[in-house]
């Protein structure tokens, strides 16, 4: 079996890492905050100092972190991946990141005798810790190939979307609908004890209807409950949404509904909730 290497155990992660071990694969791994890394070591990972010594310890090499800033720094930095030989190894980079940037890697581990894969996921810590993953995938199909029975071990459905770039750019029309769920499971709950109406019993209606989605399945139970923690960081998804908002222009098409929801969750972030998961939202009309 192929040595895996893993950077960045956040929360999906850590999750992810947790599905490999425990298909039996051999992961080394690195975070930025070691600690976290800490759980994983005592189920089997081996942790590493650095991005260049996961990649040189490693067959594929996956990643996944906050922001395509963080992003170019573990590929590109002082002891990233590209400082090690990456000649006949695989990168994947997991995080929803820019096209753009994703076409650069894949230019940079060609030059170095790799290959890369942009293969960002939906399905949020849930769709983690119970290996059901959205995975998107960009990049050439021979590797897609080589890399598919990993996808199989962590998602529930995995698909090639296309050249490099591809994977982000599925990512970002996954991401439009998800600012339209959850701004309409948002708006449903707000208008529903307006009337004084059971939310319980509203959810349980409407959720068995046309009106059923995953936002609305997931994410209303937590907020009745209070429960804030973040399946999703609300500062993570401004900067999808930013992203999709960004290559929307370049492509001539404007995006009204996403742009609201954008401006609804930077409001939220502005109000001091960026850590919050993503359905915080409702703060900006619940905030007792």
């Amino acid at each position: 079996m192929e040595k895996i290497g893993f950077i960045g155990t956040g929360v999906m992660g850590a999750s992810i890492v947790k599905h490999l071990l425990n298909a039996g694969y051999e992961v080394a791994v690195y975070n930025r905050t070691k600690s976290k890394t800490d759980n994983l070591v005592e189920l089997g990972a081996t942790w590493k100092e650095t991005p260049q010594e996961v990649t040189e310890a490693s067959d594929v090499i996956f990643s996944m972190v906050g922001f395509p800033k963080d992003v170019e720094g573990i590929y590109y930095g002082e002891a990233g991946i590209f400082k090690a030989d990456i000649k006949g190894k695989i990168v994947v980079d997991m995080t929803t990141s820019t096209p753009s940037l994703a076409q650069k890697i894949a230019e940079t581990a060609k030059e170095a005798g790799g290959v890369s894969l942009d293969a960002p996921v939906s399905g949020g810590d849930l769709g983690a810790k119970n290996g059901t993953l959205t995975t998107m995938v960009g990049g050439e199909k021979e590797a897609y190939t080589k890399v598919e029975p990993i996808f199989n071990v962590f998602s529930g459905k995995v698909n090639l979307q296309g050249n490099p770039g591809s994977g982000q750019h599925t990512k970002m029309a996954n991401q439009i609908m998800i600012a339209g769920t959850m701004t309409g499971m948002t708006e449903l709950l707000v208008y529903a004890k307006a009337a004084n109406l059971d939310l319980e019993k509203v959810l349980d209606t409407v959720g068995g209807g046309s009106a059923a989605n995953w936002s609305l399945t997931n994410y209303a139970p937590r907020i009745l409950k209070r429960d804030f923690t973040p399946g999703f960081f609300v500062k993570h998804f401004v900067k999808d949404l930013n992203i999709a908002l960004a290559e929307a222009e370049n492509m001539n098409i404007d995006l009204p509904a996403t742009k609201k929801a954008r401006d609804l969750y930077e409001a939220l972030i502005e109000s001091g909730f960026e850590n919050d998961g993503t359905q915080a939202l409702i703060k900006l009309w619940w905030n007792d």
